[in-house]
């Protein structure tokens, strides 16, 4: 059992916090990769003091078929120059390669590289790390002879199934670009996403059941080819998985399951009938110079157009594989390892599929919803293979303390020895949640911390070495340099709240944001000279233990997706009786935040429901169902400065209920703006 010692945190302006601190149990010290705290300060001290050595060390637990004798190599300040970093130049490996032919080099080769679970608990299947580089070799044949060759861009557009994985390391092995996009996301994102990163052939699926709901695929992949084209983006081929024909089906379905096929254009090719075309076609591994693109992965920004955030080649793969490893403690011979993440996230790519394979690991892959048929379904699956490694959600976990603790009892949970979280802070009760009901009070809970930017977590514990505060990302890993800088810009040297910025590169960042090298600058750079800003805010405590505390820009993290503001008020603004709209975070119990929508309406017009209902389908049309406002409040006018900036901390504060202490309003054109607002709001 892990001790529970109550202590006392000294924190910034004479405040206390009563903070639980749990320490690691004694079989992890005995055998964790990282064992004990001064073990975590030997190394953690190595990897900055000399980092060159300390990733070396890692990059050589890897295949390189070419080294170099360089290591990283950075500039953030803009006064000297462009941003940029480096690992490894003139070296040369692919990612695909050490994921598959180097676990089965090493005799891994017949282990389950994925346990796949289907939406319905009645579908199952395996894949061994042979079948898999099988088929990923095909796949990768059937991309080339579509013409697809290193420096195209492919985009993905699938649910959790395993040819997902199979597209994504296919692209990797011939150096193509992937740009998975979340099959959540509407026909106009996908669009977007496409025209940006000129993909030149999308995979796709019919569809998908989440739950007892039947989401068709195939129809918004069309719309959004056919927009894409408009834009000068055509699509040469569309792959289509035809996936629905081979699950169970819902007992009481939401909609008819009787479709045909999805081919239904010229440019559409059956996943199938294409993997037949290339029998006997051998396809070579492309060897990718170090910092050549591995993938583009679209996150929301502060000006309403999604950021296509490039990673590279080398460098994100040592991270990844080395973050994985001491995070999780991952061991390949005697974990199951289960990450519930989608891979059209950052997490997905670096925790669900190339961080695992690169480890040797056996992964759960799981396609359903941790609510179906039950809210037991999380824990019949960690049950039934044996799960020994956990990464969630905080927004998953809170809902299921909400549905009871009798659905979690009921199953087996011993095998689970880590329970990991990300996408969010976990608040402390749901902490404790996972470690007395779940773990039982045996398993490490950890909360980690990472953006789509940074490739892997960047604070988080280790659990063999780090003591536990619930509520904290704990301390930075291995080669980040946390330094924190308040409103007016000066350093915070100990315990304090500010601004959380990085002061040097790690292997594993974002290269750039992909065909926008101005926006890179702004909106990593620019705010602090030198450093690389992350948008979230920080404390740290006297124990050098880092706490978020939320975004400082224009963004919003909805059920652990980052979601722009911007975006969202451009989608309501498209309504013809909008004239403006402001949208902000509110807090919410499950979810962590909603995006709550101040709408200010054409002269004549009303708030009425059906007006409601078609914004909050125009913003699922046009974005998705994670961005469609939880509250729409209609504003006859918004709070503004003389300049005209609407103020949205008085819009946080009033979505948030409170009355009082908004804060200097002096400088808005009409005070009295705020009183109204306030009496407007929903109850």
């Amino acid at each position: 059992t892990m001790s529970d010692v109550r202590v006392k945190i000294n924190l910034d302006k004479g405040n206390t916090d009563d903070v639980s601190v749990f320490f690691p149990p004694a079989p992890f010290l005995a055998g964790a990769h990282v064992s004990g705290l001064p073990a975590y300060h030997e190394l953690y001290r190595s990897s900055i003091d000399d980092a060159d050595r300390f990733w070396a060390t890692v990059a050589a637990e890897l295949y390189f078929e070419q080294g170099s004798t360089k290591g990283l190599e950075w500039n953030f300040d803009i006064q000297k120059g462009a941003p940029f970093t480096r690992f490894m130049s003139g070296a040369r490996t692919n990612i695909a390669y050490n994921c598959l032919e180097m676990n089965i080099e090493r005799g891994l080769g017949d282990n389950v590289a994925y346990f796949w679970e289907g939406n319905d608990p009645r579908d199952e299947s395996k894949i061994t790390y042979n079948q898999l580089l099988d088929k990923v070799i095909a796949f990768s044949a059937v991309l080339r002879t579509r013409g697809v060759q290193k420096g195209d861009t492919v985009a993905i557009y699938l649910p959790m199934m395993a040819e997902l994985v199979i597209s994504m390391l296919a692209c990797a092995r011939i150096g193509a670009i992937h740009s998975v996009v979340f099959a959540g996301f509407s026909a106009e994102s996908l669009a977007a996403r496409i025209v940006d990163a000129k993909a030149k052939l999308l995979v796709t699926a019919d569809g998908v059941f989440r739950g007892s709901k039947l989401v068709l695929l195939k129809p918004i992949a069309d719309i959004a080819a056919d927009l894409a084209a408009a834009e000068g983006s055509p699509l040469s081929t569309i792959i289509v998985v035809e996936h629905i024909q081979r699950i169970s089906k819902p007992p009481r379905a939401a909609q008819p399951t009787n479709v045909g096929s999805s081919c239904t254009h010229d440019r559409d090719e059956e996943w199938e009938a294409a993997m037949r075309s290339v029998e006997g076609i051998d396809s070579p591994v492309e060897w990718m110079e170090a910092e050549e693109p591995l993938f583009i992965l679209y996150t929301s920004g502060s000006t309403g157009k999604p950021k296509g955030i490039l990673h590279t080649t080398a460098g994100y793969m040592t991270y990844v594989y080395q973050t994985l490893k001491v995070t999780f403690d991952a061991h390949n011979e005697t974990d199951v390892y289960w990450c519930t993440a989608d891979c059209g996230w950052i997490t997905g790519h670096s925790f669900v599929v190339y961080g695992p394979l690169l480890n040797g690991l056996k992964s759960v892959f799981f396609e359903g919803i941790c609510f179906y048929p039950d809210a037991s379904r999380m824990w019949q699956i960690t049950e039934k293979y044996q799960v020994t490694k956990l990464y969630t959600s905080p927004t998953a976990v809170r809902a299921l303390i909400a549905e009871g603790d009798h659905f979690v009892t009921k199953c087996d949970r011993s095998s689970l020895k880590i329970i990991g979280t990300a996408g969010e802070p976990i608040n402390p009760s749901a902490w404790r949640w996972l470690h007395t009901v779940v773990g039982e009070e045996r398993a490490v809970v950890i909360d980690t911390y990472w953006q789509t930017e940074t490739g892997g977590p960047v604070i988080a514990p280790l659990p063999g070495a780090t003591s536990i505060k619930p509520g904290s990302a704990t301390l930075p890993c291995f080669g980040i340099e946390v330094m924190l800088i308040d409103a007016q810009g000066q350093v915070i040297e100990d315990v304090g709240e500010g601004n959380l910025c990085f002061t040097r590169a790690w292997p594993g960042m974002m290269r750039g944001v992909w065909g926008d090298a101005d926006r890179f600058v702004n909106t990593y750079f620019a705010e602090f000279v030198g450093l690389y800003f992350t948008g979230d805010g920080a404390r740290r405590d006297v124990d050098g233990y880092i706490w978020l505390t939320g975004r400082v820009d224009d963004l919003m993290n909805v059920s652990g997706h980052l979601l722009s503001s911007a975006e969202i008020e451009n989608a309501l603004t498209a309504h013809e009786k909008v004239a403006e709209a402001a949208v902000v975070a509110a807090a919410h119990d499950i979810k962590g935040n909603i995006p709550y929508a101040f709408i200010t309406l054409n002269q004549g017009e009303r708030l009425t429901a059906s007006l409601v209902a078609e914004l909050k389908l125009l913003a699922r049309t046009k974005i998705g169902p994670i961005s469609v406002p939880d509250v729409i409040q209609e504003a006859p006018e918004l709070p503004k400065t003389r300049s005209g900036k609407v103020t949205r901390r008085i819009l946080r504060k009033i979505a948030a209920g409170i009355n009082d202490g908004l804060g200097d309003t002096s400088t808005l054109i009409d005070e009295s703006v705020i009183e109204r607002l306030i009496a407007a709001r929903p109850s």
